[in-house]
């Protein structure tokens, strides 16, 4: 009965809220019903919807696949200040981390399956049921990777809610195991998404030893950079309230990574642009363009240009203390890695062929409703995820009779929450 009554409160608090709460939810559903409809179209026409070809097989599902992949791992990455340096400021934002981590492995799954032209086959990816060349498929790797991932972070989280709303202390046997494991499995999941570009020996564009360094340094900028924002509009709702510690420890993570990323962004142009030759043509098509083809163009400049602006403005010392240049940052932030991450990543890959072939490619019209219904699911699970939550653990939910939990009762995962209405 207890897990009934746990399972049947989550469902009324995950629909109980204001008028805001009901706008912001009808608008998402109504973005992802536009892009439900839009892949409806795509599965009963086929892939010629969009604008994918035998040249450029992968587009802007999986370009938003690589960058989802890596807010899920960036969104744990703060479990390494929280656990490992016993910084107990950080512990207050670990759980609204692992949610964001769900709801980014969610949509992750979601890209991987839009991409298929035909998902009823999506079972051959499950071994052994399937037969998709498992062991040596990377991309079957990567979804066992991504499914254990989503798995771990169900179970803390579950558990962890669960306890607090029966009064019960939690056992750390029973959750922090698990969260010490979800930071070798962010790296990992991360890590065989870029083997499965880094080992196509045919794409040189993709064959860097940089690349799985850089898809991490790159998830240490737009997890935080996400939560940060999170964390600011979470302090509007008066769902959750975070001190300043949290925040100020996110930003000196970015501080740090974007530099790196730039860093490693400018090894990598000169290894292939100085030596020159027939490996260096995706990065000029990338920059300048090729053969009069310029697509990708602007997107990777304003990517540049959104990434040291972030850069200059997260070095000011100043711009902690106005909320709204740390908000503009972590936008900068996470749009460039996007643009860097998809866009800037994959079609360059393709482009030029492998027989040096020049085939562009820009996403159609249904592949952007399709990508903006799965953002929106996203924000979706994300919103109930955080509504569930947040009287959790701020005590205001209890199962009857409950005992009330001290204070201190659950060091790892009590968020400060307001007790406000």
């Amino acid at each position: 009965m207890g897990y009934i009554r746990f399972l049947a409160r989550m469902l009324w608090l995950a629909f109980d809220g204001s008028w805001r709460f009901y706008a912001w939810m009808i608008g998402l559903t109504a973005v992802w019903l536009v892009g439900v409809n839009a892949w409806a179209h795509q599965v009963s026409d086929g892939m010629v919807v969009t604008n994918m070809s035998d040249h450029v097989s992968w587009g802007l599902y999986i370009a938003n696949f690589t960058f989802t992949v890596g807010l899920a791992a960036g969104g744990v990455m703060m479990v390494i200040p929280a656990y490992l340096y016993k910084d107990r400021e950080m512990h207050h934002v670990v759980m609204i981390g692992e949610l964001v981590a769900i709801a980014a492995i969610f949509m992750s799954l979601g890209f991987v399956i839009v991409d298929l032209g035909r998902p009823d086959r999506l079972w051959h990816m499950i071994p052994p049921v399937g037969k998709f060349n498992w062991p040596s498929s990377m991309l079957t790797w990567d979804v066992i990777v991504l499914s254990g991932y989503l798995l771990l972070n169900l179970h803390v989280c579950g558990y962890i809610l669960y306890c607090r709303f029966q009064g019960r202390v939690p056992n750390p046997k029973w959750y922090v195991p698990f969260v010490l494991l979800s930071i070798v499995w962010a790296i990992s999941i991360h890590t065989v998404t870029a083997f499965l570009y880094a080992g196509l020996g045919g794409r040189p564009f993709w064959n860097s030893a940089l690349l799985a360094p850089r898809f991490l340094v790159t998830a240490f900028i737009a997890g935080p950079a996400f939560i940060v924002a999170l964390l600011y509009a979470l302090r509007r709702t008066k769902l959750f309230h975070i001190s300043d510690s949290p925040i100020r420890t996110l930003v000196n993570v970015m501080r740090i990574t974007v530099l790196i990323n730039l860093f490693m962004f400018v090894s990598e142009l000169f290894t292939e642009l100085y030596a020159g030759g027939a490996h260096s043509a995706p990065l000029e098509y990338l920059f300048t363009g090729l053969h009069g083809h310029t697509a990708l163009v602007p997107w990777v400049w304003t990517a540049l240009v959104f990434n040291v602006a972030a850069a200059a403005l997260l070095l000011v010392p100043r711009t902690l203390s106005h909320p709204r240049l740390v908000v503009t940052a972590c936008a900068l932030c996470f749009a460039g890695v996007w643009i860097e991450k998809g866009m800037g990543l994959i079609i360059p890959g393709f482009v030029p062929s492998t027989l040096h072939e020049v085939v562009e490619y820009t996403p159609s019209l249904t592949e952007w409703k399709v990508t903006a219904g799965m953002w929106a699911f996203g924000l979706m699970v994300l919103t109930i995820a955080l509504k569930i939550a947040g009287p959790i653990l701020a005590g205001r939910e209890r199962a009857p009779n409950a005992p009330p939990l001290p204070d201190d009762a659950e060091p790892h995962h009590a968020a400060e929450v307001s007790h406000a209405g």
